[in-house]
């Protein structure tokens, strides 16, 4: 289940090497969007991982991919709810996939205007089980894993990857802040690509809808890369864990 967190009072809690949360640093702000907490490694690229708010179709379990579908009511209050915790962050760049619930989740989060919209952090190309439920498909496919079989007439683990590598090829040479609002499993991939894992074990990173994650550097070795806070619920009640 993923954390609830208050913005007003929290400490973000950096997931040490061994992928367990590290208890916070002394002095550290209590807001993860903060520009000069202890072990962050100042300057470099950190980047503000968004999975868009909840959809009719995200409650129903029904796999969304190219399905350009708007958020719930509900959808819309917990984008919202990102405002307290981005508005007062500097951000070089902000990035959103074009799909209108990952649109509608950066304008209510309050970036909208400084968005540019990028392709690749669309969701996985779900082919032939668009709309789909997983428990519907392991009805005739009893072993599917999306993660490592990919979808027929959709995309592959291979294409999701090289996705996933060519944003963080295009960015390498920002510095500072960069948000991306983005979808469920193609997050995932993004984060296991992040930390050099192949998009296989994008399986263990699950993400809420509506939910803010940071993908940053080790700050005392600034060339490891690491998960520094994931799929934390904003301020709202734990949201289901499900893809698209």
């Amino acid at each position: 289940m993923n954390p609830t967190i208050d913005p007003a009072n929290c400490d973000a809690r950096p997931l040490n090497e061994t992928g367990v949360a590290a208890g916070p640093a002394a002095g550290q702000s209590s807001r993860p969007g903060a520009e000069h907490k202890p072990g962050v490694a100042a300057g470099l690229l950190r980047l503000y991982l968004i999975r868009h708010g909840e959809t009719e179709w995200s409650l129903s379990g029904q796999h969304t991919g190219r399905t350009d579908i708007p958020l719930t009511a509900h959808g819309e209050e917990s984008a919202r709810a990102l405002s307290p915790w981005l508005g007062d962050i500097h951000f070089a760049r902000v990035l959103t996939s074009p799909r209108q619930r990952a649109r509608q989740t950066c304008e209510l989060a309050g970036l909208g205007s400084a968005a540019e919209i990028e392709p690749d952090l669309s969701e996985w190309d779900y082919g032939d089980y668009e709309g789909r439920r997983s428990a519907d498909i392991r009805k005739v496919r009893a072993d599917w894993n999306v993660f490592r079989d990919g979808c027929p007439h959709g995309e592959t683990p291979a294409q999701v990857s090289d996705r996933a590598d060519r944003i963080m090829a295009r960015l390498r040479t920002t510095r500072g802040n960069v948000a991306l609002f983005s979808h469920g499993q193609f997050g995932s991939a993004l984060a296991a690509r992040w930390i050099e894992l192949p998009v296989l074990d994008g399986q263990h990173f699950a993400l809420g809808p509506g939910s803010l994650s940071i993908l940053a550097h080790n700050a005392h070795h600034t060339a490891v890369r690491v998960i520094e806070l994931w799929n934390a619920a904003v301020g709202q009640p734990p949201a289901v864990l499900l893809g698209g």
